[in-house]
């Protein structure tokens, strides 16, 4: 199977799959609902959940913790941006490198957890906690911890995607938010864009487009410009980032290439090349899970080991049998909550009315917040996290949250 597409439809499509791919493509044309409630073939499923997807934000835990290091706030903003764009190619690339085309994720249930960390020569240890916040709509909600640098990033997201001319555009609603806890600094990221290119073929992948905002506290901003076609270098994944100072004009740092591969940081709007960073050949630091049998029933690899690894197998009958066990209990678990009047409490995250600091934040570049497509706003909650030993000291997080109150 083939990344990219050819000329004859259903190219990537294996023969035995031909028909079932172009009865998907019938249903996706005239469907008005959430693309991702569809049942894809057997074929273009993932055996990973989606829970799994916010572990992409921090594969290269040096360069996450790099901007807590420095001590001016301009290159703390550069920091940022830099590694947000190394983030790039393994949130929305490294899959159809690896499986040859991008497949469609297990859709998480309520309450599926998905928690590791990653352990680094010198950003040390990197916490990650995952936890799939809502169903309908579907939003994961994630913080990643670095305690002994200070750093924190958490946030929420979720999908709204529509097909249109072949391709399946996807627009992420929600946020991302990082904190530098030694410089009490604040980064509000905006989601990029995204199409779902290849559909027709049987080879879908995907590719960034429109542009993104990241906002800081201490009065930067950078925005990201992505385009599939390339008007700067003519190839694929393509984009162009400048970084400024909140109401001036002047350009302080400059960056083009591909997210994909190589891109140069440049001073001001010049050709004074200060950095350069190739995505493809930067290593990632692989993330560590507690083996199955350790796991909380509600991880995700242990909640569908037996989904994956029919998966895996090719064995579509287990998978479908295996997936309908899940989906089930999931059903009778929210009928009886609503007959008792309640709702599932959620683990490390809260629903709140309002964020006031992703307020302040947004309202100085436009972004708004859509907490209706996102079944409320979600912040990670340290007295609940602190209670599962993780985040702060149990201690700590109680007396923080009654102060607040």
């Amino acid at each position: 199977m083939t990344s990219t597409p050819t000329k004859d439809e259903g190219a990537g499509v294996p023969p035995a799959a031909k028909s079932s791919w172009s009865q998907f493509l019938k249903t996706i044309t005239s469907f008005n609902g959430d693309l991702a409630s569809l049942t894809a073939p057997p074929f273009i499923l993932s055996s990973t959940s989606l829970t799994e997807y916010s572990s992409y934000w921090a594969e290269h835990p040096d360069l996450f913790v790099a901007p807590a290091l420095d001590s001016s706030p301009q290159q703390r903003a550069l920091h940022v941006l830099k590694w947000f764009l190394s983030t790039l190619k393994q949130q929305y690339s490294s899959r159809n490198e690896k499986l040859g085309s991008e497949k469609k994720p297990l859709n998480p249930f309520l309450g599926e957890l998905f928690l590791g960390h990653w352990d680094h020569p010198t950003a040390g240890r990197t916490e990650l906690i995952s936890e799939q916040v809502s169903h309908h709509p579907p939003v994961t909600a994630y913080a990643i911890i670095n305690a002994q640098h200070g750093v924190k990033l958490e946030g929420y997201n979720g999908q709204k995607a529509s097909f249109a001319r072949g391709t399946i555009n996807v627009r992420q609603v929600g946020h991302a938010m990082l904190h530098l806890e030694k410089w009490d600094e604040h980064y509000l990221i905006q989601l990029p864009s995204l199409h779902i290119e290849g559909i027709i073929y049987g080879a879908p992948y995907v590719e960034l487009n429109k542009s993104c905002t990241i906002v800081s506290s201490s009065g930067y901003v950078a925005k990201i410009d992505f385009s599939g076609k390339g008007w700067i270098s003519g190839k694929k994944n393509s984009f162009t980032a400048t970084l400024t100072k909140e109401g001036a004009k002047e350009v302080l740092y400059s960056i083009d290439g591909q997210w994909t591969g190589n891109f140069e940081i440049k001073e001001g709007k010049g050709k004074n090349v200060l950095e350069s960073y190739n995505a493809k050949t930067n290593m990632t630091t692989p993330l560590a899970i507690a083996p199955l049998d350790s796991q909380d029933p509600l991880e995700s690899r242990r909640a569908w080991s037996k989904v994956q690894a029919a998966i895996q197998a090719g064995d579509m009958d287990t998978t479908g049998v295996e997936k309908s066990k899940i989906e089930n209990e999931q059903r009778e678990l929210r009928k009886k909550e609503k007959e008792e009047g309640r709702e599932w409490e959620r683990r490390f995250f809260t629903r709140v009315e309002e964020n006031k600091l992703f307020k302040t934040l947004a309202e100085r570049v436009g972004i708004e917040p859509e907490p209706e497509k996102t079944d409320g706003v979600w912040i990670f909650d340290e007295a609940k996290a602190a209670k599962w030993g993780y985040g702060k000291k149990k201690e700590e997080a109680e007396k923080e949250a009654v102060l607040e109150n």
